[in-house]
């Protein structure tokens, strides 16, 4: 009697341990669009101090590791893509940890390109994740947040890109700027000023290539905001009402 009920609490034991995994894995699983949304958002503020001060930059590189680790994670993709987007996002991660000195024009735009690439490809992925609800929760709104914001990052790339080809593609303002030559923030910068129709002030596009591109983007922006989030955002009143 004593024995059965040893192993009847042993088995019990062993379902509440297994049992306590699943619910944490629940429980991530169930916010992976708001880490990421926070991992980007920590991404985007805190890049000017981390250019400002030494202890910055290797701050800054261990959460841009961590944004690019969470943005596979949230897209939940298959092993096959998974392999593929960890071999796009090795020389991120080698040019933030390894290598933070190595001055090599044909690398920057090796690692660019492949940036790129793996930032169309989280973009596509979690587009397809948000379009594919069909009950909008407050995931589905961050995960159309998380899409917002990876626009901007991935027109950002475009515009370095497009500056390693086309050096006058942009100029700076000596006004309103301490260096000549555009740097990778100030991408950031003029890609979600002109997405949110703020207009970047300071920095203008010059080349017909880069004033095309800030167009698109500027199209894309008041689109995705009038469109996509705006329907979530009413759909999921509607369910939250009913």
């Amino acid at each position: 009697m004593l024995k059965g009920c040893t192993i009847g609490d042993g088995v019990l034991d062993a379902s509440m341990m297994q049992a306590i995994p699943s619910r944490r894995e629940q429980l991530l699983g169930g916010h992976r669009f708001f880490l990421l949304f926070v991992f980007l958002l920590a991404t985007l503020i805190l890049f000017p101090y981390a250019e400002a001060r030494h202890y910055g930059s290797y701050a800054f590189r261990v959460i841009g590791s961590l944004t690019i680790v969470v943005s596979v994670y949230a897209a939940n993709v298959h092993r096959s893509l998974l392999i593929f987007a960890v071999v796009l996002a090795i020389p991120a991660l080698l040019e933030r940890i390894v290598l933070p000195e190595l001055n090599s024009h044909l690398f920057f735009i090796f690692n660019i390109v492949l940036t790129l690439v793996f930032d169309v490809v989280i973009v596509v992925i979690i587009f397809r994740h948000v379009l594919a609800a069909e009950q909008p929760t407050s995931e589905t709104i961050f995960g159309a947040l998380c899409l917002y914001l990876l626009v901007g990052f991935t027109f950002a790339n475009v515009y370095g890109l497009l500056s390693a080809f086309q050096p006058n593609a942009f100029y700076l303002d000596p006004h309103t700027n301490l260096h000549a030559v555009p740097d990778r923030f100030d991408f950031i910068y003029y890609s979600f000023a002109t997405m949110t129709s703020l207009g970047g002030a300071g920095i203008t596009p010059v080349s017909a290539q880069a004033r095309s591109f800030s167009i698109l983007e500027a199209i894309l922006g008041v689109l995705y905001l009038a469109v996509l989030i705006a329907g979530l955002i009413g759909t999921y009143r509607a369910k939250a009402g009913a």
